[in-house]
């Protein structure tokens, strides 16, 4: 598996810098947007291959159309009061999962699923 470039883009500065800091030994390269326009700029700049973005920070029709402007980038959508509802509706918007900014394990799981799947597919 080659590894993850990431960028994050959270509404709170102090979440983004935790979070960048907890998944700095899983991915390649990390890269902290301020907003989504920012993070626009900053995915094919470091070659984005993961967006954490914080559903205060973006909607889902938002959500949505960063997918649609770069289809090969998975997306993991973060909010402080995830729920079944709001994680149905981050995956009908094309985000791999929607987790508690604090769930650095399901976070890095959903973030690296994509490529094992992609490369399960072509075996």
């Amino acid at each position: 598996m080659k590894p993850l470039n990431v960028v994050i883009a959270q509404r709170e500065c102090k979440t983004a810098e935790t979070l960048a800091r907890d998944l700095q030994n899983h991915f390649k390269m990390i890269a902290v947007a301020r907003d989504l326009e920012e993070m626009r700029r900053t995915v094919p700049k470091h070659r984005a291959d993961v967006a954490i973005i914080d559903l205060e920070a973006a909607s889902l029709i938002e959500v949505d159309q960063l997918r649609r402007e770069y289809p090969e980038l998975t997306i993991v959508c973060t909010h402080r009061l995830a729920d079944e509802l709001m994680w149905q509706a981050a995956l009908s918007s094309g985000a791999q999962d929607c987790c508690h900014p604090s769930d650095v394990r399901s976070i890095v799981l959903a973030a690296s699923r994509t490529q094992v799947m992609s490369r399960t597919t072509a075996a």
